[in-house]
């Protein structure tokens, strides 16, 4: 009893809840953060460009001090530049290409990594020549990185060089002094934490997740971005005004987002539309929609919630996509707020609205909201813990009741053991709803596999510069994370016939929230009263001594069932992945031999080789597979 009640966590309310800013590159991320934490500038911005390079992290701390940890993507310098060495190899190999010839204003992605780390021009070297040259930064010899400053000014200089992306067109990399040049490290950054001074604005223990773009390049990098992904509890999915009313952008970044949902330990999501500053009062109040309601400049940034045109609004298309996904009594479901639309430069400038109409502080209020009801839970779990163990230090005052205790433990384990087993089978059936939208998806998979590669291989807007694409594609095993492109997964859109079919009925036995008596939760909380009821007849009969141990039994029951579901939600991640994960295990070989062409027609020769082997591969079962790996999984966790 000593262990366990040392055991317990004496900073409960430290435990992070992390809110995850998710969404593609230019979407004003970073500005909308820089708001909530009231610090204007405090996180590089800029405009519309790509400016954050890796996952940021930003909390609070009682500390009077701002505090940058660096973590690079290794632990030795030498290790780094083994690793770094493979990375630019690939790199090299697609500024290569001789078709490409694309000349687009802002420097291809690759060359910004080389000259980041060999200086200016680096970009034309071959990589023998790369090699033998000596890097311009500065390898730190230890893995993270640590500074303090007491000034916010000061320390965000001092953070960007490590954090922010360099632009062809942008004069202040001109300007950086040979030391900032040497500090230019960010493309061997793994992730950032700032910890800043204690805040009223938002709540110590709450970590805010910058999450750039939809991936990156770097294979370390890219798992970074899915493990801070999966461990949000909250997701906004922020896209600006501009993709809101002109693209699909967004929603393919809901769909990411529910992929999270599904897969992570989120349990709150919403669509949070930024720079909606960007709108043309006058042009929008000529509109017919804008004439039916006052001129009023509040109204109609509120209003776009209803006329932002995408085939209906934003609300109703965040709407139509968790209900494609979840089942219709999720709690996210119920949300009045399920899309904001933000002004983080009115909230600064105020020249038309007010920092309660730009939204920033509703986002703030939901953030503390969140955070109360989370920690009062966690709370109460933690007194209540502690009381039942200091009971029992009070009432087991010797050890009369030894022998009868050891004569009923016998008895008490065969329940149990009883209880397990009948809870196996439960789980079984819990994993058998699954069979029947398995075989509808590995049908639908079967059926659309040509079409989806085809949507691929084939452009509308022609093949110049594409054969990069697609070699770096296949380079990264067929995933790739690009600025042009957003991120392209090839395995997960060969899968997704199979996630459509099955998302629902996952999503069910995988919900955090009670909900019907098909979820794993519902089956553990059965099994968690059938044996604490047992346990109650013991303490209703007995002395206090042994009311009390029945007690802290009960509590231990409710302690080993809640470790469980953390374990589930950890597990489920592995779980939904491993159809994608199986997918691309079979398709490697192809992907390695198309990344090997080279010289004429190396586009339509690797069109071949992808198109054979995919349907080679769907011939002998490749599909099946998945659906094998993905139960597998289940009997893992069972």
């Amino acid at each position: 009893l000593r262990n366990r009640l040392a055991g317990l966590e004496p900073d409960v309310l430290k435990d992070p809840i992390c809110v995850g800013l998710f969404g593609s590159t230019g979407a004003g991320k970073s500005t909308l953060l820089n708001a909530i934490i009231e610090k204007n500038y405090f996180l590089p911005v800029s405009g519309s460009q790509t400016c954050t390079s890796c996952v940021v992290q930003v909390n609070t701390s009682r500390n009077k001090y701002y505090e940058a940890k660096i973590y690079l993507l290794n632990d030795e310098a030498r290790i780094i530049f083994m690793e770094w060495k493979d990375e630019l190899k690939n790199l090299v190999a697609l500024m290569e290409t001789e078709e490409d010839s694309e000349k687009d204003g802002e420097r291809d992605e690759n060359a910004l990594k080389i000259c980041a780390i060999y200086g200016e021009g680096a970009e034309k070297k071959t990589y023998k020549e790369l090699c033998e040259m000596k890097p311009i930064v500065n390898i730190p010899r230890s893995r993270c990185l640590v500074f303090k400053e007491a000034q916010a000014e000061e320390f965000s200089k001092k953070l960007q060089p490590y954090i922010r992306t360099q632009n062809i067109n942008d004069d202040s990399e001109a300007e950086l002094s040979e030391e900032d040049q040497r500090m230019q490290l960010w493309p061997l950054i793994k992730n950032v934490e700032v910890t800043l001074p204690r805040s009223d604005e938002i709540p110590e223990g709450v970590i805010f997740v910058d999450i750039p773009g939809t991936g990156d390049f770097n294979n370390k990098r890219d798992a970074m971005w899915k493990e801070n992904i999966n461990k949000c509890y909250v997701i906004w999915v922020v896209s600006g005004l501009g993709r809101i009313q002109g693209d699909k952008t967004h929603e393919n970044l809901l769909n990411e987002g529910m992929k999270a949902f599904q897969s992570g330990m989120c349990r709150d999501m919403a669509l949070v539309i930024t720079k909606s500053d960007d709108l043309d009062l006058e042009e929008y109040k000529r509109s017919v929609a804008a004439q039916e309601h006052s001129s009023n400049y509040y109204k109609l940034i509120n209003i776009l919630k209803i006329y932002v045109p995408l085939e209906g609004d934003a609300y109703k298309l965040v709407t139509f996509v968790l209900q494609k996904k979840l089942p219709s009594n999720s709690e996210v479901l119920q949300k009045v707020d399920l899309v904001y639309t933000v002004s983080a430069r009115e909230y600064w400038q105020g020249k038309n609205l007010s920092k309660e109409e730009t939204e920033i502080p509703k986002l703030r209020k939901y953030i503390w909201n969140f955070y109360a009801s989370e920690k009062k839970k966690e709370l109460k779990d933690y007194v209540e813990e502690t009381f039942v163990i200091l009971s029992l230090f009070e009432n087991l005052k010797s050890n009369q009741d030894k022998e009868h205790l050891h004569a009923e433990k016998g008895v008490f384990k065969e329940f149990i053991v009883q209880k397990i087993r009948e809870l196996e089978k439960d789980i079984e059936k819990c994993f058998a709803l699954m069979e029947k939208p398995f075989n509808e998806g590995i049908t639908e998979a079967k059926k659309s596999y040509k079409k989806i590669m085809d949507n691929f291989l084939n452009r509308d807007c022609g093949y110049q510069g594409y054969h990069k694409t697609l070699k770096a594609v296949c380079l990264k095993k067929g995933v790739l994370t690009s600025r042009k492109f957003d991120r392209i997964d090839i395995n997960e859109a060969l899968a997704q016939p199979i996630y459509e079919k099955i998302d629902m009925v996952f999503g069910n036995i995988f919900r955090i929230q009670l909900g019907t008596r098909a979820t794993l939760k519902a089956k553990l909380f059965e099994f968690k009263s059938t044996v604490q009821n047992k346990m109650e007849e013991t303490k209703t009969k007995k002395s206090l001594a042994k009311g009390c141990l029945a007690k802290f039994l009960q509590q231990e029951m409710d302690f080993i069932i809640s470790e469980t579901e953390q374990l589930i939600l950890q597990r489920k991640a592995n779980i939904y992945r491993s159809l994608a994960v199986s997918i691309q295990r079979d398709l490697l070989l192809c992907y390695q031999e198309a990344a090997e062409i080279r010289g004429s027609q190396a586009y339509q020769r690797m069109q071949n080789i992808i198109s054979q082997g995919l349907k080679s591969e769907v011939e002998k079962g490749m599909f099946e597979k998945a659906i094998e790996e993905m139960k597998s999984e289940f009997q893992k966790l069972k």
